[in-house]
């Protein structure tokens, strides 16, 4: 492979894995960011899939993970990146070879209720995120707050489908002219 090429590669998922633990760095300072930043983190990756292949993307997600888990101050935000939002776009890419849009959907879901299962449980475990925090009005609601999860999931899904078709269509030929 051409040096030149590879220098390419390098310096752009080090760029990216940059911007995304800028992202992961803003969830101290956001409030609302424990959220919305580790998916803006992870859509990065997209192009990362798309430019090269899954196997730089995980590069990219693993060094973002580790930095973020060292320099990040939201635990919470760090979990749900490294638990599902910096790796689903990777994954994405292998769900929407599936030719059986229900069985896509299938797997879709169990792994994003699964991870968030898991995260739950890593929280609360380990991390030391209070119980109280998944309470409202006093009523212990996790049940809730994934099934108001798996609908979020539906449109973040539909979300990065945007992000792809646009990434292709638009900002792609774009990025290579420089």
């Amino acid at each position: 492979m051409n040096s030149s090429k590879i220098a390419y590669k390098v310096a752009l998922c080090g760029v990216l894995s940059a911007l995304s633990l800028v992202f992961m760095m803003f969830t101290t300072i956001i409030p609302v960011g424990t959220y919305a930043l580790p998916i803006m983190a992870g859509i990065l990756l997209v192009s990362v899939v798309i430019e090269f292949n899954a196997k730089w993307a995980l590069a990219v997600f693993f060094v973002v993970s580790v930095l973020s888990f060292l320099l990040s101050g939201d635990r919470e935000a760090v979990l749900y990146f490294i638990m599902f939002f910096g790796f689903y776009p990777i994954v994405k890419s292998y769900f929407e070879k599936i030719k059986s849009k229900l069985f896509q959907w299938i797997l879709k879901y169990s792994l994003f209720n699964v991870c968030m299962i898991v995260s739950f449980y890593i929280g609360i475990y380990l991390l030391g995120v209070p119980i109280e925090s998944f309470e409202i009005f006093g009523y212990n609601l996790p049940i809730v707050f994934l099934f108001i999860g798996n609908l979020v999931f539906f449109f973040y899904d539909r979300c990065v489908t945007v992000v792809i078709i646009n990434y292709i269509t638009k900002w792609r030929n774009k990025l290579i002219k420089y």
